[in-house]
């Protein structure tokens, strides 16, 4: 592989000159001083200041859980904006292309769109691995991205190593390996292979295993020439401040977290267990994810039997290799009760 990353930044991005802002520009090293610099109102609430732009404080505590250099590290407002600021540094509308491999995470393909670069879907295997060949043989001059889900949402799984490894050793362009789910997996992801492979990205969320939906932040990893890119066209304030400080009040506690994915895991086995015994389930997808895709009889229907329950759960019937599938997130111990229950009483 000859891999170039400036053969694949756009020409815009190359020439751009970055916005600075006042806190860019100036950078406290701790001591008091009367800031006058960004026509802020002066008066102390909080947050009448803006934002660390570069969210140094949290890249640090984010640096010791995930073992990533602050310097591999850019954070943006949840995972969509910065899957969308690869989309724009390296993706010329028009002309490049990416692939993605469904059934995935449907933001790729919205993304593209947005962008307005084609998408090319590669299908997953029947065992929801990459299908290398086909993959490579889709890839053109003008593909930039490739998109990898391990582990995958809906199917749950985490993708082969020897797949993943041979993609990232084959493919010329980007591969964008999104590890929302990772934390619940027992198997390691790839941010420990950054400095191994120049065109790995590794996205993660503090929507998941964090449980921080609610504050709207997401996590890239790679290495720091891409990193560079990022920031040049990156908002100045992206992460603002109520979110720095509640992820940074979360992370305090961070072994009540990983306390919780044990949970998580231990409610998924008790589920994965117990659904396999209905009449009506077919199959349960091995897991490395916070969720469950089942195969049932009926999923339209038993969709909305549950709904008259009132569990939610998601159908993802209309997805390729996916038919009569819905998909589960592990509750709580109760929540997963009810959930038993309920599916129970469909059976009768």
């Amino acid at each position: 592989m000859n891999f170039d990353l400036n053969n694949l930044v756009r020409d815009n991005v190359k020439n751009l000159l970055p916005y600075s802002s006042a806190r860019d520009e100036y950078k406290t090293d701790g001591e008091a001083m009367i800031f006058l610099d960004a026509n802020e109102n002066p008066y102390e609430n909080g947050l009448n200041r803006y934002p660390d732009p570069q969210q140094i404080l949290l890249k640090s505590k984010i640096s010791e859980i995930k073992q990533v250099s602050k310097k591999q590290m850019l954070l943006g407002n949840g995972s969509d904006e910065v899957l969308d600021l690869i989309f724009r540094a390296f993706c010329e509308p028009e002309t490049d292309n990416v692939i993605s491999l469904p059934p995935t995470y449907g933001m790729y393909k919205v993304l593209s769109e947005i962008n307005n670069v084609e998408n090319r879907e590669v299908l997953l295997t029947s065992e929801f691995e990459p299908d290398v060949e086909a993959i490579l043989e889709a890839v053109d001059a003008n593909t930039k991205l490739l998109f990898l889900c391990s582990p995958n949402n809906p199917s749950g799984n985490s993708f082969n190593a020897e797949l993943v490894k041979k993609l990232l050793e084959s493919f010329n362009g980007l591969v964008v390996i999104d590890e929302a789910y990772i934390d619940f997996s027992d198997i390691a992801g790839w941010s420990q292979s950054l400095d191994t492979y120049p065109n790995l990205i590794i996205t993660q969320t503090f929507s998941k295993a964090f449980g921080m939906a609610g504050i709207r932040l997401g996590m890239l990893f790679a290495s720091k020439k891409i990193i560079k890119i990022l920031n040049r066209i990156k908002p100045p304030y992206n992460v603002n401040e109520l979110t720095q400080q509640r992820a940074l009040r979360g992370l305090q506690n961070y072994s009540e977290i990983k306390k919780q994915v044990i949970d998580i895991k231990n409610e998924r086995e008790r589920l994965s267990k117990a659904l396999v015994q209905l009449k009506y389930v077919f199959k349960i997808y091995p897991s490395d994810a916070n969720f469950l895709l089942i195969k049932v009889d009926d999923a339209d229907q038993k969709y909305m039997e549950l709904i008259g329950k009132g569990i939610v759960v998601r159908n993802r019937s209309k997805q390729p290799l996916c038919e009569n599938c819905l998909r589960i997130t592990v509750g709580t111990a109760l929540e997963n009760q009810n959930l038993l229950k309920a599916f129970k009483e469909l059976e009768s």
